[in-house]
């Protein structure tokens, strides 16, 4: 009863949910109490709130953030007691709990997902941009390369659509030349520039796949950690492959392989791309790599690069 628990990595569209969560509780004009467990705040601090009484109204709003930050044998005790709050809770409080990533496998994510109305947030960065940017007029060519400079970052999208609305809002146009002009492009991290990576290496772009491979060891500095993150991309896009054989959803593809619905929805984009076989190939010279780096003394990075030359 009136308990939540969402797991989402963007903090714009976290807020969003948690607005509509309570207008629909109707706890709108009532006291906010928040809690970061990566900050100061501790699960103490929490419990002692859900017990005790407001002074000022009966109803309180209460969030949790960064719950996954703790371990449940190290506060066995305080989570017990939130455990057993959530079987017998409050109808005055609304409780909710924020994640990032949650372990599936943990005994903490079990719990909240039984115990807790489990919200999953999804969002299609394109209609994002389509709605935040409802009152100017763009083609569908400067939406797509809006969401590949942000690299479909839902907070970063928001920050350069508000930029993007100050500087054009008397012309009420928004043109390809104006991303290009005002928006920063977003590097990304290792995932998302591996997934570039990848996406240049089966256009068989070499000089593209080296630019982004010398972005890959500027985010990593490790060329032999850019091999294990090149293996598990291509090992995800060799499941999500198969799995597609058998006409599964990108959530149900998600659930199984324990895997953000985001990332599968991106792997989709590769793996039309690659043959089965290709990839199971592209697979085995990684381990080869790999094997390589330990038994001669050939740099990893000389190894890979070479890895794209001869694609």
């Amino acid at each position: 009863m009136n308990n939540y628990l969402i797991e989402n990595e963007d903090s714009i569209l976290i807020e969003q949910k948690e607005k509509e969560i309570i207008n629909k509780n109707k706890f709108q004009n009532d006291q906010i109490n928040i809690y970061d467990l990566e900050e100061e705040s501790t699960i103490e601090d929490v419990l002692e709130d859900l017990d005790t009484y407001s002074f000022l109204s009966s109803k309180k709003v209460i969030i949790i953030r960064n719950i996954e930050v703790l371990k449940y044998d190290e506060n066995k005790k305080s989570f017990d007691h939130l455990f057993k709050y959530l079987d017998n809770s409050s109808s005055d409080n609304l409780l909710i709990i924020e994640a990032k990533k949650l372990d599936n496998k943990s005994k903490i994510s079990k719990e909240l997902k039984k115990k807790c109305d489990f919200v999953k947030i999804e969002i299609n960065s394109k209609s994002f941009i389509r709605q935040k940017l409802k009152d100017f007029n763009l083609s569908q060519e400067t939406i797509n390369l809006l969401d590949e400079y942000c690299l479909g970052d839902i907070s970063k999208l928001d920050n350069e659509c508000n930029k993007l609305i100050n500087y054009k809002w008397n012309e009420k146009e928004i043109t390809k030349e104006d991303i290009i002009k005002l928006v920063a492009k977003k590097e990304g991290d290792s995932k998302e520039v591996t997934f570039e990576f990848i996406k240049a290496l089966a256009s068989r772009d070499k000089s593209k796949a080296l630019k982004l491979f010398k972005n890959l060891l500027k985010l990593d500095s490790d060329a032999i950690g850019i091999i294990g993150l090149l293996a598990s991309q291509f090992r995800i896009m060799l499941q999500v492959k198969l799995l597609d054989e058998r006409r599964m959803t990108a959530k149900e593809i998600a659930k199984m392989l324990d895997e953000n619905e985001y990332r599968i929805k991106k792997t989709r984009e590769l793996t039309p791309l690659y043959t089965e076989k290709e990839i199971r190939n592209l697979i085995i010279s990684l381990e080869e790599i790999d094997l390589q780096t330990k038994t001669t003394d050939t740099s990893a990075k000389n190894l890979l690069e070479m890895f794209i030359i001869n694609m």
